[in-house]
């Protein structure tokens, strides 16, 4: 049995859909009834990764688990799987984790989550995937409104990732002992600027989409209004000062899965409908 965490997420929900199809028994942690529907076949349990007590009583004969960076509690929801016989965890942290810098607020509760999970005594694999082409799902409120779409960072490309993508590289490393001890960065198969994402999703679309670049200072202001200011300053430095760079484009999900990452336009039009439902 494989426990996921974060069952109904970007990942979580690409890492519970690769195992299914794998043939894996999969249980699946959401926050209670009123979670996204999950495959057939999957035993879905309810708890908090705040809380670890939610947590312990669903380890039962689980082998190996896939868990999200970031929680309170790591270390005492590790040490019950430690005992509950768990033997291998697959955690999704992030791009920023091998800067090592504690200072950034964002790459600093991926560190302090790899660190908890390599001094755990599990095997352990990690996850330092790019951003999300799910990212792509924020412009919806624009696309409602018209053909603009305004976004930060104008001249940055990123090699964005499927989490499909990401999903089959959790499986991979949550069912085969080669990846055990390895920390894999994760990209895309393209370098992409925000201008280049438009132009993309409004072809799929059929539509005559236009890309506007925010300043700096529009930037920090709308970020402000959604998220702390320590978390704001991250990514400005991420992206702004250049501390972390996601344009490269890695071999790494070929590497472990034998076949390349789907690209953005392969991606928008598997989820064409969503952005026409606007």
């Amino acid at each position: 049995m494989i426990l996921v965490t974060g069952a109904t997420g970007n990942a979580g929900g690409a890492a519970v859909r690769a195992l299914v199809n794998a043939g894996e028994d999969v249980r699946a942690l959401v926050r209670g009834p009123d979670a996204a529907p999950l495959p057939a076949g999957v035993d879905p349990v309810a708890g908090d990764l705040n809380r670890p007590d939610t947590l312990a009583p669903h380890l039962k004969g689980v082998s190996a688990a896939f868990l999200l960076s970031g929680y309170e509690g790591l270390e005492e929801t590790l040490a019950n799987m430690r005992r509950a016989g768990v033997e291998r965890v697959v955690l999704l942290s992030s791009s920023a984790a091998p800067t090592g810098d504690e200072t950034n607020a964002v790459a600093r509760y991926h560190i302090l989550s790899e660190r908890a999970v390599r001094n755990s005594g599990l095997g352990w694999t990690f996850l330092q995937p790019n951003t999300f082409m799910t990212n792509t799902f924020q412009w919806l409120p624009q696309l409602r409104q018209g053909d603009v779409i305004r976004a930060p960072f104008p001249d940055v490309s990123v090699a964005t990732i499927d989490p499909d993508d990401i999903g089959a590289v959790a499986a991979a490393g949550l069912t085969f002992d080669a990846h055990e001890g390895r920390a894999y960065r994760l990209s895309g198969p393209e370098s992409l600027s925000p201008a280049d994402r438009v132009a993309i999703l409004g072809e799929v679309l059929g539509r005559e989409l236009r890309f506007e670049g925010q300043s700096n200072e529009e930037a920090r202001a709308e970020m402000s209004a959604a998220m702390p200011a320590e978390y704001v300053d991250a990514f400005f430095r991420f992206f702004v000062d250049g501390d972390v760079d996601e344009s490269a484009v890695l071999p790494t999900v070929e590497q472990v899965t034998g076949r390349p990452p789907g690209g953005f336009e392969e991606w928008a039009r598997a989820h064409v409908d969503a952005f026409r439902c606007v």
